[in-house]
């Protein structure tokens, strides 16, 4: 296995398949990257060019489904709009090909489940790329807080906020609903949710929120600007979480123990983390070696598809993700506490 490289399709070129994704094949083990699906063809011919990938790898969303023909390609992974995500899971298990899959997994309940049955089906593995959840500082925070390093968790609050640019390519679609699904939340809240999730290492079973958009404000004609949720979770944590498309940048979240805090700010950037414990035996920095999440995320998928093990990450964690946030969009519509789980 350790010979062993799985051949990705990257689909959709944006700037975060470029500049994040795609260069960590430089860095995986077990994965490389030998196809693109792209609309434009000049970007894809300059990326293929730039990466050594031949020609023929080259693929559009017209002949996306010939893939199944292509056996240098074991996995791909789809970087598309959130609304699309379903559209070509199904496709790309129906061409047999096992499924990496950007978050959030979809726009609805309903495509999530449909997106597992195709992978299903096909006898295909469906991995949602939650990168933090691969990354050594969150990983950390998440030890920490299991080994009782604050006592008991009583409280999390966690917020991920940015400024929304619709005139930015990479941000135009964010502000389409039929494409988002949603505004700040679809978007970067589910950082802030993901985070309660793992580090409790519990599912939410009550829900309260509110959202608002600045009235006015062009950006948010369709989608909403922030949005702030509670989850109440059964061992009686609390958790205080925001997303916004209006504030500037902020990736953190706070852990409130019987004994102690932790923060992780940043929590979710690219590659900058400081994590900060306090006990009465005072404060402490924690440096670490940082790793490459988005390499760590990609080979542990192709190790879980050469040792054919359920990956981290499968489909069934992004449809919980899906789960939440319709209550938390529920919520905040009626205005009163919604029940989960």
């Amino acid at each position: 296995m350790e010979e062993k490289k799985l051949g990705w399709a990257v689909v959709g070129l944006g700037k975060f398949a470029t500049e994040q994704l795609i260069p960590a094949f430089s860095d995986c083990k077990h994965s490389k990257l030998v196809a693109l699906v792209s609309g434009s063809p000049e970007k894809a011919e300059r990326l293929a060019a730039e990466y050594g990938l031949e020609a023929q790898n080259i693929y559009n969303y017209q002949n996306y489904d010939t893939l199944k023909d292509n056996p240098a390609v074991d996995v791909i992974y789809i970087v598309l709009p959130n609304s699309l995500h379903a559209e070509y899971t199904v496709r790309g298990a129906q061409a047999g090909k096992h499924i990496m899959c950007e978050k959030p997994m979809a726009t609805s309940v309903e495509d999530c489940q449909q997106m597992i049955a195709a992978c299903q089906k096909a006898g295909k593995k469906l991995m949602i790329g939650y990168r933090a959840q691969y990354e050594t500082y969150n990983l950390k925070a998440i030890e920490l807080i299991r080994n009782g390093k604050i006592g008991k968790l009583k409280l999390i609050t966690s917020d991920h906020g940015r400024p929304l640019k619709p005139d930015q390519p990479e941000d135009k679609w964010r502000a389409d609903k039929k494409l988002a699904g949603g505004g700040s939340l679809m978007d970067i809240g589910i950082y802030s949710l993901q985070a309660t999730r793992y580090l409790t290492g519990e599912e939410p079973i009550e829900i309260s929120a509110m959202k608002s958009s600045t009235p006015g404000d062009p950006r948010f004609k369709e989608v909403e600007e922030n949005i702030n949720f509670t989850l109440r979770f059964p061992s009686g944590v609390l958790a205080n979480c925001s997303s916004s498309y209006g504030f500037f940048e902020v990736k953190r979240f706070q852990a409130f123990g019987s004994e102690g805090t932790l923060t992780l700010d940043p929590a979710t950037d690219y590659d900058e983390h400081n994590l900060t414990l306090k006990t009465d035996a005072g404060t402490e920095e924690i440096k670490l070696n940082g790793n490459n999440h988005f390499a760590a995320e990609i080979d542990h998928f192709s190790v879980c598809i050469l040792e054919n093990k359920t990956p981290k990450t499968p489909g069934e964690e992004g449809l919980q993700d899906i789960k939440l946030m319709m209550a938390i969009y529920e919520a905040a519509e009626k205005g009163q506490p919604v029940k989960v789980g």
